[in-house]
C-alpha cells in the first residue's frame, strides 16, 4: 500500500514537471530548455519521492524552531569571552546572513554564529534557523559575496527541510521521541557538521546561488569558493600538488573531513558555472570587498 502511494506521488510530480515543460515550450517567447535542466528536474522528482514519508509527517515550523533552539543551547559551550576582532567578525557575518535570509522562502528566526577557531573549516546549520561557520572557513574568503553564498547554502539546508528531516530520520533510527526535546540532546554536534546526501548538497548549492543573487550578490562568489576548495582538496587531500600555505594538523583534519562528507569541489564548481550560463549571469562578476568594521574603546568592542 505504501509503495503504491509513493509511485502515485512520483508520477504526479513527473506529470506536473512534464506539463510545465510542455507549456514553457508553447510560450511565444520561450527560453531554451537544456538537457541538463531536464536531468535536474528528473533528479529533483526522484529526490522528492524518496522524501514523501517525511512530507506526510513533517513537523510544524514552531516545532522545528523549538528543536533548533534546544540544540543550539545545548551546543553553546563557548565559555571564553570573544575578542573585539571576533565580535566584529560575528557582527559582520550576522549582517550579511541577515541580508540573505530575508529573501528565503521560509521566514524563520535565522541566527548566525562564528565558531572562533581558525582550524575549523566548515559551516553547518540546525533546524529552525541557527547557522554556524568556522573561522577557518571565513579566513579563506576574499569577498563578501563568497561569504553570502556560503551562508545562503546553509540557509537553503534549513529552507528546504534538509535539517529537520535529518532530525526525523535520526529520531526514528534511535527511537527518540520528537515531542520530548530533551531526548534530542543525544544528537552530537558533529552529526550536523557532516555533509548531507549528495543531491541535497547540490540542491543547497543551486538554491543558495539563486538566494544570493536575489539578495544582490554575485554568483561568482560561489565559483570562487569552489575553485579555492578544489585547490585545497588537491593540495591537502588528494595531495597532487605542494601546498601553497602551511596549515596545522587540526586544520588539515578539518579540511579532510569537510571534503570527504561533501561532493567533489570540481562537481560543485561545474554545476555553479552551468547555472551561471543557463541564467545568463555572466555579467554579474563584480563583488563586494570582505570588510569587517569595528572599533575598540578601552578594550571593549564598540561598533
Amino acid at each position: 500500500m505504501k509503495r503504491s502511494v509513493v509511485f502515485v506521488v512520483f508520477f504526479l510530480i513527473l506529470g506536473f514537471a512534464l506539463a510545465g515543460l510542455y507549456w514553457s515550450q508553447r510560450r511565444p517567447k520561450s527560453t531554451p530548455v537544456s538537457a541538463n535542466a531536464i536531468l535536474n528536474m528528473a533528479a529533483d522528482a526522484q529526490r522528492d519521492v524518496s522524501r514523501v514519508p517525511m512530507h506526510f509527517t513533517r513537523l510544524s515550523d514552531e516545532q522545528e524552531i523549538a528543536i533548533g533552539r534546544e540544540l543550539a543551547a545545548r551546543y553553546a559551550t563557548q565559555s571564553r569571552r570573544l575578542t573585539p576582532e571576533e565580535e566584529g567578525l560575528e557582527k559582520y557575518v550576522t549582517r550579511v546572513g541577515g541580508a540573505v535570509a530575508v529573501h528565503a522562502h521560509r521566514h524563520l528566526p535565522y541566527t548566525f554564529t562564528v565558531l572562533p577557531d581558525h582550524n575549523t573549516f566548515n559551516a553547518f546549520s540546525l533546524p529552525g534557523g541557527p547557522v554556524y561557520i568556522g573561522e577557518g572557513m571565513v579566513d579563506l574568503m576574499m569577498s563578501e559575496d563568497e561569504l553570502a553564498n556560503v551562508l545562503a547554502h546553509e540557509i537553503e539546508h534549513i529552507d528546504h527541510y534538509h535539517c529537520v528531516e535529518r532530525v526525523q530520520l535520526e529520531a526514528k533510527l534511535k527511537n527518540l521521541n520528537l515531542d520530548i526535546l530533551g531526548a534530542l540532546l543525544q544528537i552530537p554536534i558533529d552529526f550536523w557538521e557532516a555533509g548531507y546526501h549528495k543531491d541535497e548538497e547540490f540542491e543547497a548549492d543551486r538554491e543558495g546561488m539563486f538566494l544570493a543573487v536575489r539578495s544582490g550578490y554575485s554568483p561568482y562568489g560561489s565559483v570562487d569558493m569552489f575553485e579555492r576548495f578544489a585547490k585545497l582538496c588537491d593540495e591537502y587531500v588528494i595531495r597532487a600538488q605542494s601546498p601553497d600555505q602551511e596549515l596545522s594538523e587540526l586544520a588539515i583534519q578539518s579540511l579532510t573531513g569537510y571534503f570527504r562528507s561533501h561532493p567533489l569541489p570540481s562537481e560543485r564548481l561545474a554545476q555553479a558555472k552551468r547555472i551561471i550560463a543557463e541564467q545568463h549571469w555572466e555579467d554579474r562578476k563584480a563583488q563586494k570587498p570582505f570588510r569587517v568594521e569595528y572599533e575598540v574603546h578601552n578594550g571593549e568592542y564598540a561598533k
